[in-house]
């Protein structure tokens, strides 16, 4: 039973009250006091521009910013800080992606490789590029349990594909995909490899040199960080072969009127005065979760999935999605119920889930639901909200009989 072994941190979450279980943790994360403290700080005590002014505030608040980068480049096993480009988050980190390497390197006839549960964010971009290259997207299906099924992908790459981009965990079936594995197939047929990584983070010891893959994003805010700060990683000549896909200040090396040049990566594609308080709420929020350990975190979340995928499993009206070994998200239907429904009556009982296509209408419609609640836990989840979470479910499926 998880009472043995809980992690829960709730204490360190001052958005948290008593009594309210949290379950929406891939939507976003609440915060913890010493991310909140060094935002508050920086406001209040430490706030100015950065990489502009001479006064000694602002070369001290430049330096606390370039520190936050190394700090992220360790945080996922990055060979140097310069390649971390500071974005507002995965989803403008793939569209970066798109606009810029693809619309350089891809040209029609080239393909690339999606997988029916990626996330709009991983969807969306590769379409706009479709429409103005020409290329084709194919779509790689799922195993029966709801894993990205890599011996299909390895059937369907060839050497027209030049990208495959895929979810490293699923926000709705919290299914882990083999990255190594997904690396080794796109580079046999000399594609690179494009991860999301927003899922994976919070959760999973990441070392993107050993995963051998090309690009790697997150969104801070999923990663107990503030919103607004997100994170793109790409091999450091990936990056220097990319154009600028947004033009301002800091980005350039000399404007005149007849010509601009631009600074090398990651500076190049940092236009504008950059979310500088996000920054260094993101270093905090590192330094909160590698206190508690990714490998604690994994455990911990595990065992709750294991917990509630056995109690709901055992109602039979309700239906549990993805795979076993899930990480961190339990994805479930009730037969009968909307799941904005499941969703206001869990409310009532001071459970909060979410309820709708979570931003994987391609992924509903391969499980043949228009919706799904799903519950994800984090480190200040514990066996109380397992249990608050079964017996709202219960309460649903007395009141709809």
């Amino acid at each position: 039973m998880l009472s043995d072994r809980p992690l829960d941190r709730v204490a360190d979450f001052p958005a948290i009250p008593a009594g309210w279980a949290y379950l929406d943790t891939a939507a976003t994360a609440q915060k913890p006091t010493p991310v909140v403290d060094a935002i508050d700080r920086a406001y209040r005590e430490t706030y100015a521009t950065v990489h502009r002014g001479v006064y000694q505030r602002s070369a001290d608040m430049t330096l606390a910013y370039e520190a936050a980068r190394r700090r992220v480049a360790q945080f996922i096993g990055a060979a140097s800080d310069k390649e971390i480009v500071f974005v507002r988050g995965a989803t403008e980190a793939i569209n970066l992606v798109a606009q810029s390497w693809g619309l350089t390197h891809l040209k029609p006839g080239d393909r690339i490789l999606l997988s029916t549960l990626e996330h709009h964010s991983n969807i969306v971009p590769w379409q706009l590029i479709r429409e103005r290259t020409g290329i084709a997207i194919d779509v790689c299906p799922l195993t029966q349990d709801g894993r990205i099924d890599l011996d299909a992908a390895e059937r369907m790459l060839t050497r027209d594909h030049k990208l495959v981009a895929l979810a490293h965990v699923s926000n709705v079936l919290g299914s882990v995909l083999d990255v190594k594995r997904a690396a080794d197939l796109a580079h046999a047929v000399g594609a690179k490899l494009l991860i999301d990584g927003c899922q994976a983070v919070p959760r999973l010891p990441v070392d993107v040199a050993a995963l051998g893959v090309d690009f790697y994003a997150f969104s801070g805010h999923k990663l107990y960080g503030p919103t607004g700060i997100g994170v793109l990683w790409a091999r450091p000549e990936i990056l220097q072969s990319m154009p600028p896909w947004q033009g301002g200040g800091s980005m350039i090396d000399r404007v005149t009127f007849e010509q601009t040049t631009y600074l090398p990566a990651p500076a190049r594609f940092e236009a504008g005065t950059p979310h500088i308080v996000g920054v260094i709420g993101l270093h905090a929020a590192i330094d909160y979760v590698e206190s508690i350990g990714l490998e604690a975190i994994h455990a911990h979340e595990t065992a709750l999935v294991a917990e509630t995928r056995a109690a709901l499993e055992g109602i039979n009206s309700v239906r549990v999605f993805g795979p076993e070994d899930s990480a961190g998200i339990v994805s479930f239907a009730i037969e009968g119920v909307h799941p904005h429904d499941i969703g206001t009556i869990l409310d009532e009982s001071r459970v909060a889930i979410r309820a709708g296509h979570h931003c994987a209408q391609p992924l509903m419609q391969a499980l043949g639901v228009d919706a799904t609640a799903r519950a994800s836990f984090g480190v200040y989840n514990g066996p109380a909200d397992v249990q608050a979470l079964v017996e709202g479910i219960e309460r649903v499926t007395r009141i709809f009989g």
